[in-house]
């Protein structure tokens, strides 16, 4: 199966692409990562140590720099494919210049910024655990946290009539005004524009308290064309749809219940759900299923390879690609990122190459 949709990839990664266009909004991130080379209880107890002594340094812990926010993240990660995007995004004066820095004025239209006080700052933590590296993010939203609808001009919704997808992300770290603003850019989207509507929340827990407007309001609509989710995400939403889901708790294994909670979701809204998971991704509609394992690869980094999926399941969803074979686009992205040294997203060259050594590694 890999190999017959890694051959379709490989096609159709070296033929022309038509161009693109992708609007993505509202978040860009400061991002700090943090790569531990233990569990947490290490880490609690060498934390603990420190404390004791009354303060010191914790040496060897590999930081590391790198732009942030799913916004930002997924436009890098087009850009390398060759997708046009215009982030409408909120940071500071320092944030805009570092954007300027990761996306160039060829692959990206940056005359939508929105420059406010505060920018948005992320530490994020990876563990090693028995199922892979965990991230934990410590995140000051900043400004974000009030950027909603009024603070889009004419031109911005110009632009969303002009894209071929409208996406949006990070729902909770708009804490105020995140629905309104998903069903304002959406529901303009979807009236006056021409294109596709592509929502991945991230983690709502911050934000708990507003899931339920969230789902009757927007993903309930008839605005949003794709739902992206992980496994905590899909569970989160199917359980504000059915009672079932608590049931299931008991019985399934988690990455089992999240897809049981994808099928839900699938059934009750009239978005096509995708869900990314460490183990498979999937789309789910009305009709059917398909299911992908992802690839077995050096886990490097976790953070961010969320955005690389979405990436690649866009310019998939875009040119039409069956369903295997855009979410093996979709995880080869993601596999390619996460397994490289520097963080790095593939190009369309890149990826062709990639995907030769995963057809090599699977015949072995």
């Amino acid at each position: 199966m890999f190999g017959d949709f890694l051959g379709e990839l490989q096609r159709f990664l070296k033929s022309e692409i038509e161009e693109l266009n992708v609007v993505v909004m509202p978040d860009f991130f400061l991002d700090r990562l943090v790569s531990l080379n233990c569990d947490v209880k290490a880490f609690s107890e060498n934390l603990g140590n420190v404390v004791r002594r009354k303060g010191g340094s914790i040496d060897r812990i590999e930081q590391t720099e790198l732009r942030g926010g799913n916004a930002i993240n997924t436009a890098s990660a087009l850009a390398a494919l060759d997708v046009k995007t215009t982030p409408i995004v909120c940071t500071n004066k320092l944030g805009a210049q570092l954007i300027k820095f990761y996306l160039k004025p060829e692959t990206a239209n940056l005359s939508h910024i929105k420059i406010f006080e505060k920018s948005s700052i992320t530490t994020a933590i990876e563990f090693k655990t028995e199922n892979g590296k965990i991230n934990v993010m410590l995140r000051d939203v900043g400004s974000l946290a009030d950027f909603g609808p009024h603070h889009l001009s004419d031109e911005d919704f110009e632009a969303t009539e002009n894209a071929d997808y409208v996406c949006v992300f990070n729902w909770a770290g708009t804490r105020r005004f995140g629905t309104e603003l998903a069903e304002t850019v959406f529901r303009h989207a979807k009236m006056k524009g021409r294109g596709k509507t592509y929502y991945d929340t991230a983690d709502p827990t911050p934000n708990k308290g507003k899931i339920t407007e969230l789902v009757k309001n927007v993903l309930q609509s008839k605005y949003v064309d794709v739902l992206s989710v992980n496994e905590n995400e899909a569970i989160c939403y199917a359980s504000q749809l059915s009672s079932e889901i608590e049931e299931l708790r008991r019985s399934l294994k988690f990455d089992e219940l999240a897809k049981e909670s994808a099928r839900v979701l699938a059934s009750h809204l009239s978005a096509r759900v995708d869900l990314h998971t460490t183990s498979f991704s999937a789309s789910f509609t009305k009709k059917g299923e398909t299911v992908i394992s992802v690839f077995q690869v050096p886990v490097l980094r976790a953070t961010g390879a969320g955005d690389a999926w979405n990436a690649g399941n866009i310019l998939g969803d875009a040119h039409g690609l069956s369903d295997g074979c855009r979410l093996t686009l979709a995880n080869v992205v993601a596999a390619y990122y996460i397994s490289n040294p520097n963080g790095m997203h593939p190009t369309r060259k890149q990826l062709i190459e990639f995907c030769e050594k995963l057809k090599r590694k699977s015949t072995l």
